[in-house]
């Protein structure tokens, strides 16, 4: 992984843990494998609307996009590397 990566990487699970409001989680609690949904981060439907809701005004990525891709959400990765790949293409 690039340092440009690591950087996003880690920028985005900050913004993560402010969007879903886990207060008890820090960036280093996220690791970069972990499931968003069940035993990884333990997630629900709700957190995931507030995702594509926190991508739309961030990043400015319609929900049609996250909608045709719903495999972004298997873990960090997939939706960070999502993502930063999307708003790479923006700028």
């Amino acid at each position: 992984m690039d340092d440009a990566t690591a950087a996003f990487r880690q920028e985005f699970k900050q913004k993560l843990i402010t969007w879903l409001h886990l207060e008890d989680k820090t960036p280093d609690d996220i690791k970069d494998d972990d499931a968003l949904f069940g035993s990884g981060l333990g997630l629900d439907s709700l957190d995931a609307v507030e995702i594509v809701i926190a991508l739309k005004r961030e990043y400015n990525i319609p929900q049609s996009a996250v909608d045709q891709r719903r495999e972004i959400f298997t873990t960090f990765t997939t939706l960070s590397d999502f993502v930063q790949h999307y708003h790479e293409q923006q700028h």
